[in-house]
């Protein structure tokens, strides 16, 4: 028998013989007893957080009541049937008006400047016209004023302040201090038209007075002019 052989059969037989020993009473030694473990404690479940009460949901708020539109027909047949449109003067063949002034002391005293038809007077809010400058020298009027210190001091600017193809000229500047029952010429008859005239309400000497000068030709009084003695003398304060 060879030697690995031999070694072979060893390795068998070993086992074999230890068994055999043995005997059949042989029993497995016991393993020893398990320690029991103590008890867990019982968890307890866990708490769930209270629910809050569902909101109801939020109303808009109501709309505001609109009044309903009032339909009510109040113009009657008839209502107007008394009132009639109708011209309070001056004229119509008097021209274009230039301008209207009221004295702050007395609401029915009204002067009407006509570039084509002189100054019109009304002491009674226009029921009845007077017409004031027809005895000058000039019938076509560009501007007036009023002294708000003295409502009988009236100026007025003749010559119409429009430049145009169909114009009225005038001769300078004119005064009253009795309403216009009297007139003066005061000054400026180059002018040919007077734009504006301003009183100082501080000083009512003191006067300025636009003027545009002839229309179509070279000189004249142009520019801007100042009084500070009522009217008896003038200076260009602002040339063209």
């Amino acid at each position: 028998m060879t030697r690995p052989a031999a070694l072979m059969l060893a390795l068998f037989t070993v086992p074999v013989f230890a068994a055999a020993q043995a005997g059949p009473s042989a029993k497995p030694a016991a393993r020893p007893a398990a320690t029991p473990r103590a008890k867990e404690p019982a968890k307890e479940p866990a708490r769930q957080p209270a629910k809050e009460p569902a909101k109801a949901p939020a109303q808009s708020p109501a709309p505001a009541q609109v009044p309903a539109a009032d339909t009510t027909d109040r113009l009657r047949p008839g209502l107007f049937a008394g009132l009639r449109f109708r011209s309070i003067g001056p004229a119509a063949p008097s021209g274009r008006i230039g301008e209207v002034v009221v004295p702050a002391s007395s609401k029915n005293t009204w002067y009407v400047a006509v570039h084509s038809g002189g100054v019109w007077k009304t002491v009674n809010a226009g029921t009845t016209w007077t017409p004031i400058f027809d005895s000058q020298s000039s019938y076509s009027i560009g501007t007036l004023a009023v002294d708000p210190k003295n409502p009988l001091v009236v100026w007025v600017g003749t010559g119409e302040n429009n430049s145009q193809r169909s114009v009225g000229y005038g001769d300078g500047i004119y005064k009253s201090t009795d309403g216009g029952r009297n007139w003066s010429n005061v000054g400026l008859k180059s002018s040919n038209h007077i734009g504006r005239i301003l009183i100082d309400p501080r000083n009512s000497d003191v006067v300025y007075a636009s003027a545009l000068g002839p229309l179509w030709s070279a000189g004249g009084d142009r520019g801007v002019y100042r009084t500070a003695d009522g009217g008896k003398t003038w200076t260009q304060v602002l040339k063209p």
